[in-house]
């Protein structure tokens, strides 16, 4: 079955009801709690809805945040960003490109050489070491 397939019932049973409040509903985890936050790990972060590959430990760094920051995705294809209005704020929504899964948010207070901050929950992550 794909991941486009899935219904609501079998996305929350296989990501468990808090990572399918992040991942499937646009949650937010809390600063600071996530497992990978202050992770130094060298690998690859992927969707932990769909497993597809999203961020490289080369980009990751400490924003100060509270959550895992990124200042460029592995491949350009691989997070769409798309605007969100909640919550009476004006932001980046990123998702996953392969099953639309929330990431986080997309900000332009990043380092060099981008400038941008892909502010990503850890819940939507799942780290594969190097």
């Amino acid at each position: 079955m794909a991941d486009s397939d899935k219904t609501d019932e079998e996305w929350r049973a296989e990501l468990g009801d808090a990572r399918y409040n992040i991942v499937r509903c646009g949650g937010t985890e809390m600063a600071f709690t996530g497992e990978y936050w202050d992770t130094k790990t060298a690998g690859t972060y992927h969707c932990s809805a769909c497993d597809a590959p999203l961020y490289s430990s080369e980009t990751k760094y400490d924003s100060g945040s509270g959550w895992p920051s990124f200042w460029e995705a592995l491949d350009k294809s691989s997070v769409k960003k798309k605007r969100d209005s909640s919550h009476g704020m004006e932001r980046v929504e990123a998702t996953c490109a392969i099953c639309d899964s929330h990431l986080g948010h997309v900000f332009t207070d990043g380092p060099k050489p981008t400038g941008m901050r892909h502010c990503i929950n850890s819940a939507s992550l799942k780290l594969k070491a190097s």
